[in-house]
């Protein structure tokens, strides 16, 4: 079997549930970092972009799932949509796209990547040197695993039941590690939904180098 999932099951228009909690955080950070062309890297429907594009951003996405792009075609004509993987070159969307991003955003797609490297790499190849990467997954900490552990609730936390489902799990530092090791310096931390420390969320801003 392929190590690459074609398809996430995507049916409809509407956002996941971790939109409401991490979209503000993220319009709040590319606001601050005063960035203008963003692109949505993992856009599942479209949901992300179409929020970035009514904020004022200039918004493209990228999506390997082709039920997702055609959603997203379909419900936001005024985007751009390419039907891309993170193992795949960008360099004709960037020919398409005439210049390059002042950021990506990737929110909750790096933790279901059998070979994560790929998507800073691919970031990476989108935005010029000082752009920005700004990346979210599921938190992992100390208190938030070890209420895991006393709610008996790993089972439904790392299900396996799903393929294309989450099969890494990320702390703070190793997400780090990962992107400074293919082309960012991480810059900033910002934890997403429920209380500190036991967050839904985190979100990690990186700069190219």
């Amino acid at each position: 079997m392929s190590n690459v999932v074609e398809s996430y099951g995507w049916e409809t228009a509407t956002g996941p549930e971790s939109c409401g909690y991490i979209t503000p955080e993220v319009l709040k950070i590319l606001g601050l970092l005063k960035v203008k062309r963003v692109c949505d890297l993992g856009s599942g429907n479209g949901t992300l972009a179409a929020l970035l594009h009514k904020e004022g951003f200039y918004a493209a996405g990228v999506e390997y799932d082709q039920e997702g792009v055609a959603i997203s075609k379909k419900n936001y004509s005024g985007i751009n949509f390419y039907n891309l993987g993170v193992q795949d070159d960008p360099s004709q969307m960037l020919e398409a796209e005439g210049q390059p991003f002042d950021a990506v955003v990737s929110t909750e797609v790096v933790e279901h990547l059998f070979s994560p490297h790929l998507l800073p790499t691919f970031a990476r190849k989108l935005v010029p040197k000082e752009g920005y990467l700004v990346i979210s997954t599921p938190y992992h900490g100390y208190l938030k695993n070890l209420a895991l552990s006393v709610f008996n609730k790993w089972d439904k936390h790392h299900t396996v039941l799903w393929h294309g489902g989450h099969i890494k799990f990320w702390s703070r530092t190793t997400l780090t590690q990962l992107l400074e090791e293919n082309g960012f310096k991480v810059i900033g931390f910002h934890g997403a939904g429920r209380f500190p420390y036991l967050w839904k969320s985190m979100i990690l801003i990186a700069k190219a180098v």
